[in-house]
């Protein structure tokens, strides 16, 4: 039985575990959400929300994060 699915993050092909969030997602990849915006099968997904959002086979995620400085 297989626990994970494919999926694409940032255009490379990634397995992650099946019904995970877009907020799992980011902790796995060690990303503060406060710092990043998500686009999920290309909408935008408000931070509040990305607890709700589950990943499905064959989605599409695309991060931006902020990096600060000047």
């Amino acid at each position: 039985m297989n626990d994970t699915i494919d999926i694409t993050v940032n255009g490379q092909l990634r397995a992650v575990s099946k019904g995970v969030t877009l907020l799992e997602l980011l902790g796995a990849l060690e990303l503060d959400p406060r710092a990043v915006v998500v686009e999920h099968n290309r909408t935008i997904v408000r931070r509040p929300a990305l607890g709700d959002v589950r990943i499905a086979p064959g989605d599409a995620v695309e991060l931006v994060h902020f990096v600060g400085g000047g």
